[in-house]
């Protein structure tokens, strides 16, 4: 899909990927809708996109908030025109503790902004991209959700069924004017842990080792598939790495990330 003149919805545009995606997408020309809960960070993102001469609209939303996101849709049509993709980047990790010692509350909160959210806004733009000539949906998975993490369980699961909904979606937007795409993306050097407000978050320094890709590298590599239409990326050499061994061999796979994330359960 060619991006230049597009109106673009980007979730979680406040920091990390969701920023960067944005940046690069106001350099290939589109208009973006920023979304996001923080409204410091969010008008951060807003003052670089003025800084390069690009067009945006702010939006203050909790994507698990069922009303504010059936409002959404209107109010970007209202400030930039017509939508032609969105992208579901917005996302938050759990604490690092076992599915025994996760709150159901924290639980419920993972799947509701990681899922619930994307789902309930893909059902509120989907009627109007259908209308446009061509039109694109990204959805942002987790490299969690095909190799299982300890202590990141109920994460997992959430990337996991993001995964399936959106290969449902390509099967059933087929013959439309639709495309989709579905992102695997590993250790990505953002903030997503003090983000995610969900408290008791740990890190130690082999955490801090793990080789992480750039924001900037992986948003373009996400707003390139936009633009060739590919259904499936994979980001970073562990994702990639992962998804290999988790393909060949499922049971060491999953030891080998046990033995590397093992201390961070406390």
């Amino acid at each position: 899909m060619e991006l230049n003149g597009k109106v673009v919805v980007v979730t979680g545009a406040g920091s990390g990927m969701g920023r960067e995606i944005a940046l690069e997408l106001v350099k290939r020309g589109s208009k973006v809708a920023l979304v996001d809960f923080r409204q410091e960070t969010l008008a951060e993102t807003s003052a670089m996109v003025k800084a390069l001469g690009g067009t945006s609209s702010e939006h203050i939303l909790d994507v698990s908030d069922e009303k504010a996101v059936q409002a959404l849709p209107a109010a970007v049509i209202s400030a930039l025109g017509s939508v032609d993709a969105l992208i579901n980047n917005a996302g938050i990790i759990q604490p690092f503790v076992k599915v025994n010692e996760l709150s159901m509350k924290d639980a419920h909160h993972v799947m509701n902004v990681n899922f619930t959210g994307p789902l309930m806004l893909i059902k509120g733009f989907l009627p109007e991209l259908l209308k446009r000539p061509e039109a694109h949906i990204l959805n942002v998975s987790s490299m969690g959700a095909y190799a299982p993490v300890p202590g990141q369980s109920v994460y997992g699961a959430s990337k996991a069924a993001i995964k399936l909904l959106t290969e449902g979606l390509r099967s059933e937007l087929l013959n439309t004017n639709v495309g989709v795409t579905i992102v695997f993306p590993g250790a990505i050097a953002t903030n997503i842990a003090a983000n995610s407000g969900m408290g008791n978050m740990v890190a130690d320094s082999n955490a801090k080792a793990f080789p992480t890709t750039a924001a900037d590298v992986a948003a373009k590599l996400m707003v390139d598939a936009i633009e060739k239409s590919t259904p499936r990326v994979v980001i970073g050499k562990d994702a990639k790495t992962m998804d290999f061994l988790s393909r060949l061999n499922p049971v060491y796979a999953a030891k080998l990330i046990y033995k590397q994330m093992a201390s961070l359960l406390k």
